[in-house]
């Protein structure tokens, strides 16, 4: 999935060579971008220069700042002042982080309206904040970049909808391609076109016909970016009663989306607030959201849509990464991340990798993966009370923003993790989740939590002393060789925890002491 060079690997295994004690990379440990936007304006505030990003403050206000411009020509009064107030709180907020600076952008509604330049005059004056006003193509390709820094090997097309523009951008071998901008497709502007909904969908109709032409035949993965798609996806989830409330690579087919572009048009706006906790002012956009996604998706003909919650502040993020960090992978680097900051032994996850990797000699380079980020993170839950350790295990793997991970990897990945403390799934309040794993899958998990949780019973200093596991899929005979020095730590709850991992494989067992 990502580029190593030999150096990296030779330092680090097949982990690569941590990069966030790089002191070009530490630089990146507090990032503060402001995103002013024609619906909100919000402050993300990143932390710590691992790969994937952590938010160490969030905050989002809807001003509505484009709320009228379409017929106005200008900022909306009220929007203006709400913006102007949530600016100065985010200033201050900022000071308070000891941030040295925070990187200010504005998008569609600053940019066309005509006393733009004087709103971000009277920012300056009153908060010292500059304010970088982005074209439509820059837009674009900020968002497709935000969408690599979650997907380093992304390809497909980019859709950013806000609420007065919408962004076109292609993505294919980890680089931003044709780009396009559009105000003539944006909510807040749709909600205002005279002649009603027959109206609105010609107009619709013809301005995506331009579009596609311009952009060529895109039938590859669509990534959808932007608050409005955000919520229609939340829609999805409690159409489907999909389990997992997670947005990020949240993925709906065609056909779901005809399904849930109809329910949308079914339901009123308290109904679908009740079912999502989505705010009445975003609902208020979603109809003309819906339309524009339906014929983007008749239009297009993608091979299936995922919803990405990275967009231009990540790209900006992504923006000051140096390469070596881009190419890295975010799942693996975020692991190690949580490793050297919580484990008790850092380190130890790459020599808990080794030793269980034997267990999996078919094991694709995606499943791979997952057995690294399960072996790194393994240990990093140890504060928690241990009558909860599996369950927060299983929490923290399925809702943590961690990038590059599937619904499904989500899944395996934390019960993997808790079947690190404990032996058996039944009986969790996740019990609905696992049905997004196929029963291969349920049962590779089980067998990986259980090989960490007997591994972590070898735990030393001295890693030549662990041992290593032999085994034979066709006879299921499994062996275990320790060093005769190494031999008390297998003791009975070793021998138990043995026990359950060969039970779970249905496999005979054999020790062999080596000298």
């Amino acid at each position: 999935m990502t580029s190593q060079t030999d150096t990296d690997v030779s330092e680090g295994g097949p982990f690569g060579r941590p990069l966030f004690d790089d002191p070009g990379t530490r630089a990146l440990s507090k990032v503060g971008v402001v995103d002013i936007g024609s619906n909100s304006v919000r402050l993300v505030v990143f932390d710590g220069a691992a790969r994937s990003p952590a938010y160490f403050y969030n905050e989002k206000i809807m001003c509505a700042l484009g709320a009228g411009l379409s017929e106005t020509g200008r900022l909306n009064p009220e929007g203006r002042v709400r913006a102007l107030a949530a600016l100065e709180r985010f200033q201050l907020l900022a000071e308070g982080m000891g941030l040295p600076s925070l990187t200010a952008v504005a998008t569609a509604a600053v940019r066309d309206a005509e006393d733009g330049p004087a709103f971000r005059e009277e920012v300056l004056q009153k908060t010292g904040l500059r304010i970088w006003v982005i074209d439509g193509e820059e837009e674009a390709r900020l968002s497709a970049q935000g969408v690599l820094l979650g997907w380093p090997g992304a390809y497909g097309l980019i859709c950013d909808l806000g609420g007065s523009s919408m962004e076109l951008a292609e993505i294919r071998d980890g680089r931003v391609g044709k780009r396009l901008s559009t105000s003539e497709l944006g909510p807040l502007k749709l909600r205002t076109l005279k002649g009603g909904s027959r109206a609105r969908g010609d107009h619709i109709r013809r301005v995506m016909e331009k579009l596609s032409e311009r952009m060529g035949p895109q039938h590859d993965r669509l990534f959808l970016v932007g608050g409005s798609w955000r919520a229609i996806a939340r829609i999805d989830m409690a159409r489907r009663n999909y389990p997992l409330k997670v947005l990020h690579e949240y993925r709906m087919t065609n056909s779901a989306v005809r399904e849930t572009l109809a329910y949308i048009a079914e339901n009123d706006i308290e109904t679908l607030k009740a079912q999502t906790g989505t705010s009445t002012a975003r609902l208020e956009l979603v109809p003309f959201a819906a339309e524009v996604l339906g014929r983007l998706v008749r239009r297009f003909r993608p091979l299936d849509i995922a919803i990405s919650s990275y967009g231009i502040r990540e790209g900006l993020l992504y923006e000051q990464m140096p390469q070596r960090l881009r190419d890295r992978d975010p799942l693996i680097e975020a692991c190690r991340f949580a490793e050297a900051k919580d484990a008790r032994l850092p380190g130890f996850g790459r020599i808990l990798f080794d030793f269980v990797m034997p267990l999996f000699p078919t094991a694709t380079p995606s499943q791979v993966r997952l057995i690294k980020a399960a072996c790194l993170l393994h240990d990093v839950s140890w504060r928690a009370h241990p009558d909860y350790r599996a369950e927060v295990c299983f929490d923290n793997a399925t809702r943590a923003n961690l990038g590059g991970l599937k619904h499904s990897e989500r899944v395996f990945l934390g019960l993997a993790l808790l079947h690190r403390y404990r032996n058996k799934r039944e009986g969790t309040a996740f019990e609905d989740l696992y049905d997004l794993l196929d029963p291969k899958a349920l049962h590779m998990a089980e067998v990986l939590g259980k090989a960490m949780r007997f591994g972590a019973m070898l735990w030393m200093q001295n890693t030549e002393l662990m041992g290593h596991f032999d085994w034979n899929p066709r006879r299921r005979r499994l062996g275990l060789s320790m060093p005769e020095k190494a031999m008390p730590l297998y003791g009975e709850v070793a021998q138990s925890r043995l026990a359950s991992l060969a039970q779970s494989m249905n496999a005979s067992v054999t020790i062999r002491k080596m000298p």
